[in-house]
């Protein structure tokens, strides 16, 4: 029969408090309750021991007669005779339910030789199988376009065979996540259900690029509108628009379409603005009399 590091178990050391061990145990009592974890018998075994080692160092007595002779239990009976103060408690546990866990079938949730050998079977005082845990959080992508989010709408997103109709705000942005409460895993024993946590994947095919509120798109003028003035009409995300050229526009000019860009999240009629950034395009393909006006009007800057 070989000793039983009920700490190691636990992941704690032998200086843990009994917040430590009770946080200690409810962590790793929900990762590997049976019910979480169907048909895993690894899970099956770890949650047997997790739970053991919480029967030892949970009970004061328990836990002090452990640390004293836990590596020599051979001679555990020792403390017994010695008188000690919880001998009465002590010499109860081999008188009630023996090998009975609380949490199903015995043979499922049997004590090992160890703790048999030290403390003759389990009080049965607690009923651990009533413990509510809190079911698992579950995590998901939506995979969108940016002109889907634009505008507020319903979408259907399966989740574990199961269909969830959502509300999606307009102006999400890549890579947000938002929770969505009480759609994650079942709870045990009556427990709370977990959350599902949605993170969008917003992928950009449009001319625009975004910038949490704001768009920004280039756009081409002609060399002589650029010189002269004029008007030009360029895209906006919900339509084109008409712009009025200054005289002697110069390339890499940016103005600013107030209320023109992208939805704020979650505030109804707030938008970011739009920039055009101003390319001028040279023309080619010139003809000889365009060369010679060309020519004429360099010279005319030279005087």
């Amino acid at each position: 029969m070989e000793y039983i590091d009920y700490y190691k178990i636990l992941e704690l050391t032998k200086i843990a408090s009994d917040a430590d061990i009770k946080k200690a145990y409810r962590k790793l009592a929900r990762k590997y309750h049976p019910d979480l974890n169907p048909n895993d018998q690894t899970a099956k075994k770890n949650f047997q021991q997790i739970n053991e080692a919480n029967e030892v160092l949970s009970d004061p007595e328990k836990r002090k007669k452990y640390d004293k002779y836990g590596k020599d239990w051979k001679h555990a009976e020792e403390f017994e005779k010695a008188g000690h103060p919880g001998n009465q408690q002590q010499q109860q546990y081999g008188r009630n339910t023996g090998r009975q866990s609380g949490f199903g079938n015995s043979d499922e949730h049997d004590f090992s030789d160890f703790f048999e050998s030290m403390f003759g079977g389990r009080s049965g005082g607690r009923r651990e199988s009533q413990v509510k845990y809190r079911g698992q959080d579950f995590n998901a992508e939506l995979n969108l376009d940016l002109i889907s989010v634009y505008k507020t709408h319903k979408q259907t997103l399966t989740v574990n065979g199961k269909n969830i109709r959502l509300t999606i705000p307009a102006g999400v942005e890549n890579g947000q996540t938002i929770k969505i409460p009480g759609h994650g895993g079942e709870g045990v024993n009556g427990g709370p259900n977990g959350d599902l946590y949605i993170t969008f994947s917003i992928e950009n095919h449009t001319k625009f690029k975004r910038a949490g509120n704001d768009l920004y798109s280039d756009v081409e003028i002609d060399l002589y509108k650029a010189l002269l003035g004029g008007e030009i009409t360029v895209d906006t995300f919900e339509g084109r628009v008409k712009l009025k050229i200054q005289p002697e526009t110069q390339s890499g000019t940016k103005v600013k379409l107030k209320g023109k860009g992208f939805p704020v999240y979650k505030k109804e009629n707030e938008f970011g603005d739009l920039y055009i950034t101003y390319k001028i395009k040279n023309p080619t393909n010139l003809s000889e009399r365009e060369k010679e006006l060309f020519s004429e009007l360099a010279n005319l800057r030279k005087k």
